[in-house]
């Protein structure tokens, strides 16, 4: 019998509200985030051959130019081959040692086009020391700042060992990507005397170029810390107009040699790979002699 109520059924409680969008700005925050934690994934499997570019190197030579070169290699433990040139000067002899220069080319270079630097080097008396990078020229394997230095080592330890060769007065130079490996080196053995020429702070520092932090380098070459702690001679040259490594980086390098007894800074007016030029040959040698002279131990009787 309809008694004139209305029966009313009520949720039971499984009702829900519809859930909410983002908010525009946070949904544009959230792609943002993946799209540069993507960039940056790609930069570090990338950055090997940004910084190592074994597409544009030339070819290596079939014979060296220079005539007292002899050819030095070694097996790795991965049965790979590393590969470096000696070139003593003719005088050099286990009755007359002669002091020696280890010279670490730029990038895209490699040592079969440095006559110029041998024979720079041999008319101030010194022989030269040419380690090849791995992956570059003639040299098997994959280069990186580990491959490099342990590459690095092993020539400068067999250097140490040659007769030929008076080990109290073995100065590196290094040039641009090369002064990087030049640091690196000193702590294997300190030299009489390191030069660098165009060279980092650190290659991590351009990390920041690429708005990247510096840790993910995976090959840092950090020149300033070994420098903050060199007790060796220093010279840096480096060109004003440098737009690759900025002339800022061999000032904060002169700044942080606190420690050595000596640090020289030559700035010329040109730019990355300009040195030595015409305009500034006979400057450029001029100033390597006045450093050896000063930095060299003296002879063996």
């Amino acid at each position: 019998m309809d008694s004139g109520t209305t029966t009313v059924n009520t949720p039971s409680g499984d009702f829900s509200y519809p859930k909410r969008k983002p908010s525009l700005l946070k949904r544009i925050a959230i792609y943002a985030v993946a799209i540069y934690i993507t960039y940056l994934g790609a930069l570090y499997v990338m950055q090997d051959s940004m910084i190592f570019p074994l597409s544009a190197l030339p070819e290596p030579l079939k014979f060296p130019t220079i005539k007292t070169t002899q050819k030095w290699e070694y097996s790795r433990t991965d049965g790979s081959k590393g590969v470096a040139w000696f070139c003593p000067i003719d005088s050099a002899s286990s009755e007359n040692p002669a002091p020696t220069v280890v010279y670490f080319h730029g990038n895209a270079e490699i040592i079969d086009h440095q006559p110029p630097i041998v024979r720079g080097y041999h008319r101030l008396g010194y022989s030269v020391l040419l380690p090849e990078y791995p992956g570059y020229g003639q040299s098997e394997g994959k280069p990186g700042q580990k491959s490099i230095v342990a590459d690095a080592r092993f020539f400068v330890e067999k250097l140490l060992d040659a007769p030929e060769v008076d080990a109290t007065r073995i100065f590196y130079h290094g040039q641009s990507l090369g002064g990087g490996v030049a640091a690196q080196m000193v702590g294997v053995h300190e030299p009489a005397g390191l030069i660098l020429e165009s060279t980092f702070t650190s290659l991590a520092s351009f990390a920041n170029q690429y708005f990247a932090p510096q840790w993910l380098s995976r090959h840092p070459f950090r020149t300033e810390d070994v420098i903050e702690k060199l007790a060796a001679p220093l010279l840096i040259i480096h060109g004003k107009r440098d737009g690759l490594i900025t002339v800022d980086h061999a000032r904060t390098l002169r700044d942080l040699a606190t420690r050595t007894r000596e640090v020289t800074l030559i700035e010329y007016d040109c730019g990355h790979n300009d040195l030595p030029g015409t305009d500034n040959e006979d400057d450029y040698w001029g100033q390597i002699e006045a450093f050896l002279h000063r930095a060299a131990k003296p002879a063996r009787p």
